[in-house]
């Protein structure tokens, strides 16, 4: 068997693993939804069952009562904007709320994924994927669908430093 026909099978079986000859250029992104983003929960609304506290059990004979310490109450955290409108949050924010967007996408791997977001002014994100965690046809739609991922929440959200 000579070098060539050797050379032709590694070839062929190579491009088979990876798809065959179809060029990744002719994959289209997936559509995006419309509209601000949505800051993605931490998970604690996503407990369905609401926490029941027991009432408390009053003795027969209270001793004399003690004034109860006020105890403070804790501000929500302030949405801290520009002059534009847009939100600063800081890169770990930006980078849930891609990975969220990214997750209304259809067959996104639910694990194996991370968001890098970069840059000052005009920021950017990268979006890295474990071996064997989507395929290759996959991985290059989300990749393709990021560009303008990206430039829809520049307009909402800005990097803060």
């Amino acid at each position: 068997m000579s070098d060539d026909v050797k050379d032709a099978g590694l070839v062929a079986m190579i491009s088979s693993i990876l798809g065959g000859n179809k060029r990744a250029d002719s994959v289209a992104p997936p559509p995006l939804t419309e509209g601000p983003p949505t800051v993605p929960s931490n998970g604690a609304e996503a407990d369905a069952t609401p926490a029941v506290e027991p009432t408390p059990i009053k003795p027969e004979n209270p001793p004399e009562a003690a004034p109860a310490a006020a105890e403070p109450v804790e501000q929500p955290a302030k949405i801290v904007t520009t002059r534009d409108g847009k939100q600063l949050l800081p890169a770990e924010a930006i980078a849930d709320l891609v990975l969220g967007e990214l997750r209304k996408l259809e067959d996104f791997p639910a694990t194996g994924v991370s968001v890098t977001v970069y840059g000052y002014r005009h920021w950017n994100a990268m979006i890295t994927f474990a071996p064997f965690s989507t395929s290759f046809q996959n991985a290059t739609r989300f990749r393709q669908a990021m560009p303008d991922l990206v430039f829809k929440l520049r307009r909402f959200v800005e990097l803060e430093i």
